[in-house]
């Protein structure tokens, strides 16, 4: 009996110990507390009566599945919308602010978006209401005693919301609530259902997003009918649904290849065709992470907004010089404000990503860059030519794609001539008695025929360059 009861003692022991270790790893990242916000639920605290029309959210719409946690504002179909352009009436919201009777509260609303009072009006003109179609991470504000005072909060699928030029949420419509982007760990939350706001049917910690902006300002955004997921609306920024024009979201769209591009050139290219793009882990992945492969695979068609899941190599932050930009500035997964150029308070990965996209005409300009450094090569490299003739001519097995260039290039001696002085010039080279003038000419030949070798080496990475620009398409209808 003593024996098992110092058995169970020591057992004891170990889970108290076990526990108190884990305890110690959850104290050094400790869990966000986040207040739920459901769909129609009037807030406590809000900038306006929740009661005045300025806002209609759409409940009972079930949040949309999700690969990966952070999603740019420009992801196609990251948004719903309605025919029903009084989701949020802004001209209502912009006459309250204005108003000098309500000038606390403009001066709290603006403060809370880190502007005037007077950029007020040109702010409101740029932002456009959509619906949530996923329940989203943000940083919300209630009005107390005449100040915005913030507070971490998950708004469910359904919410009229006005995002900004970058797809960001700015404003919640129902009760004008001023909104930031959500800049903690969204695998470290704690979801606080209360206050009426119970848990909603179809909520997974899972299908959580937050928004990071988009890589450039949108011209337009590209939506999925709440009421007719196979129908797409097509909205100009800075419109409320009055210009709105239609597509066809079940058209099938084909996924490109993508093994090899960094993945900031693979989303933009994902999201010019209409596609969402997904990744598999907690984390997404660093801008100049490479791309190994795609899921589903090349080729594919899909249907608009259907996500691709993106599997990487590497990514650390930085990689080559060329590389840098994308990966010392954090790229998307970034949320510190202040990088963007126009003042609109954005996260430096979008500038990131924005130089992401310029690879594409970089490396069409690589491929001038081989032919005329190829060109200048020849006047370095006589002088060492000699002991690398015979050495070089040999690996002539790339002349097939170079031919061309051979034969544009120096049409005399690429003829037969090259092949005779190059023997010529290694028989001549073995015996040293013959007399010295001929060595200089033979050596010049050598000289002008070895950079046509050369050539196909360079021209090889030329060939497989436009691979990854290739069809940066930009239209989604």
């Amino acid at each position: 009996m003593q024996g098992a009861g110092k058995s169970a003692i020591r057992k004891i022991a170990v889970l108290l110990v076990f526990l108190l270790v884990l305890s110690g790893c959850d104290r050094g990242a400790p869990l966000l507390v986040v207040k739920a916000v459901a769909a129609g639920v009037p807030s406590l605290s809000p900038f306006f009566d929740e009661h005045s029309g300025l806002g209609h959210d759409a409940e009972g719409i079930r949040p949309q599945a999700v690969h990966g946690s952070l999603q740019q504002g420009d992801t196609p179909g990251l948004y719903g919308g309605t025919r029903q352009p009084t989701i949020c009436d802004v001209k209502r919201l912009k006459a309250f602010l204005t108003d000098p009777a309500n000038h606390r509260k403009a001066r709290a609303w603006a403060a809370a978006l880190h502007m005037s009072t007077a950029q007020i009006p040109g702010y409101l003109d740029r932002l456009t209401p959509v619906l949530l179609r996923h329940d989203t991470l943000v940083l919300n504000h209630d009005y107390k005693k005449g100040k915005a005072t913030p507070f971490n909060s998950l708004l469910q699928t359904g919410i009229a919301v006005l995002v900004d030029e970058r797809g960001i949420p700015a404003v919640k419509c129902s009760c004008g609530n001023p909104l930031r982007p959500f800049t903690g760990d969204t695998n470290r939350i704690s979801v606080k259902f209360e206050a009426g706001n119970k848990k909603w049917h179809g909520y997974q910690s899972s299908s959580v997003v937050s928004v990071r902006p988009a890589p450039r300002k949108i011209a337009r955004l590209t939506l999925v009918d709440v009421a007719d997921p196979g129908r797409g609306i097509d909205r100009p920024v800075g419109t409320t649904g009055a210009r709105d024009k239609t597509f066809d979201a079940q058209k099938r769209r084909v996924v490109p290849h993508l093994s090899g591009s960094t993945f900031a050139d693979a989303s933009r290219r994902l999201t010019g065709r209409g596609l969402a793009v997904g990744y598999a882990g907690k984390r997404r992945p660093a801008d100049d992470a490479r791309v190994t492969a795609s899921d589903p695979p090349a080729g594919t068609a899909l249907g608009f907004g259907a996500y691709v899941t993106l599997t990487v190599a590497g990514g650390a932050s930085g990689g080559t010089s060329d590389e840098k930009p994308g990966g010392t500035s954090g790229g998307a997964s970034g949320g510190t404000p202040g990088g963007a150029s126009d003042g609109s308070g954005t996260p430096p990965g979008p500038s990131s990503s924005a130089t992401r996209s310029t690879p594409a005409p970089s490396s069409s300009s690589s491929s001038s860059k081989p032919s005329s450094s190829s060109s200048s090569k020849p006047s370095s490299r006589p002088p060492s030519t000699p002991p690398s003739t015979s050495p070089s001519s040999p690996p002539s097995t790339g002349p097939g794609p170079s031919s061309s260039a051979t034969t544009s290039k120096p049409p005399p001696e690429s003829t037969a001539p090259p092949s005779n002085t190059t023997s010529s010039a290694t028989t001549t080279a073995s015996p040293p008695p013959p007399p010295p003038p001929p060595p200089p000419e033979t050596t010049s030949a050598p000289s002008v025929s070895d950079p046509a070798t050369s050539e196909p080496a360079s021209s090889a990475p030329v060939t497989s360059g436009p691979a990854s620009p290739g069809s940066a398409s930009t239209a989604i209808t």
